[in-house]
């Protein structure tokens, strides 16, 4: 190897670190909103069944287009959002990741413009920066809700070709009301936009909070975006899907995607998952339960706390953060350090990791410490 050799770097690449959130061996890691729940044994067993019989074949490439798992994601869809969405109208990916880099793939690149609304889900500039895609920013209202009449003329006037709402969003855990999205998928509509709306949390969110699923029959610009990573307890899996209000955006992500690019090992597990769904959703229940437990307690304890539909909480307010991220790291328990300054998220983890969570920051914030909350 040549010590003179330079790799030719893109330049708004050099001295970029990767994204990634600590990954460390702790008692209670509650840092990226994992589901915590290990998958049950039954369930288990079935994927190594079902990996065996794909493994047999694994000498010829995959279902390219994924047919018979997008057809179990609209089954399970139409069950889990009461819409009916055709299997052609769905998309699948490696992640709810790869799905918004298609999308900036497809719908973004050089001289076109993705807005959206901070503080929300750190990746996204990363799409757009890979894309060659303008990205720019706009705040959110105190209560991390959208300013839908300042969101419009943005629109208006900025012209972007992608618009990214995230409801649940992340890191608040706060869900759009479904009159702001339709606002905002009109204005886009109208000028020529795609609204993708993230909802990676969809299934936490509380009852009577309704799906932007029931807005795709008449918004052929609207996306909705999930992932099978925290309430099908897939994360290792890498398993995310889009919604389309119109098949030809399906046809688009076929254009931009790589070949083949979901295994059929993948394949195989996601569609066992949602053949145990009901399993699994006993899972998603005792979340939702243990997040409002939490939540409340986190109050009650005179921290200030935003109203969370995902399986995590934001709560502060802290002069330094920074400070009682290690205390809690000290005692065992990994959270993370995201959005505005002065808040924590914490991910909602097992009753008896949220035990300890309680235990350590009531230890770490107690005021026998002579150092700032």
């Amino acid at each position: 190897m040549s010590a003179d050799f330079v790799p030719p770097i893109r330049s708004d690449l050099t001295g970029v670190a990767s994204y990634g959130a600590p990954q460390l061996e702790v008692p209670a890691r509650l840092n990226v909103n994992e589901n915590p729940f290990s998958l049950p044994p039954e369930l288990a067993e079935a994927m190594g069944a079902a990996v065996a019989r794909a493994a047999i074949d694994l000498n010829r490439y995959p279902d390219r287009d994924a047919e018979g798992l997008r057809q179990e994601l609209a089954d399970y869809v139409a069950g889990e959002s009461g819409v009916e969405v055709p299997a052609a109208q769905v998309w699948v990916a490696n992640g709810s990741n790869e799905v918004m880099h298609h999308l900036f793939l497809a719908f973004g690149g050089p001289g076109r413009l993705a807005i959206t609304f901070d503080p929300t889900y750190s990746m996204y500039p990363e799409y757009a920066r890979d894309t060659f895609t303008d990205y720019e920013t706009f705040e959110r209202t105190d209560d991390f809700g959208i300013d839908v009449g300042a969101a419009v003329e943005v629109i208006g006037s900025r012209r972007p070709t992608l618009v990214l709402l995230t409801s649940p969003n992340n890191p608040t855990g706060t869900a759009l009301p479904l009159s702001d999205i339709r606002t905002v998928a009109d204005a886009a509509l109208g000028a020529g936009a795609m609204v993708v709306v993230d909802e990676a949390y969809a299934e936490f969110r509380h009852d009577g909070v309704p799906s932007a699923v029931s807005l795709l029959d008449g918004y052929p610009n609207l996306v909705v975006t999930r992932t099978m990573s925290k309430a099908f307890a897939l994360a290792g899996a890498r398993v995310g899907y889009a919604l389309v209000g119109d098949p030809r955006v399906v046809e688009t992500l076929k254009v931009v995607r790589l070949p083949y690019h979901l295994s059929a090992v993948t394949q195989a597990v996601a569609v066992t998952a949602l053949r145990h769904a009901d399993v699994l959703q006993a899972q998603v229940a005792l979340l939702r339960q243990e997040r409002d437990a939490l939540s409340a307690w986190l109050i009650g304890q005179g921290f200030t706390v935003a109203p969370s539909d995902a399986n995590f909480i934001l709560f502060g307010m802290f002069e330094d953060r920074a400070r009682v991220w290690s205390g809690l790291l000290d005692r065992g328990v990994l959270i993370r350090q995201t959005g505005p300054d002065g808040w924590l998220r914490v991910s909602v983890g097992t009753p008896d990791e949220n035990d300890m969570f309680r235990r350590a920051l009531l230890a770490t914030t107690s005021p026998d410490d002579d150092q700032p909350r």
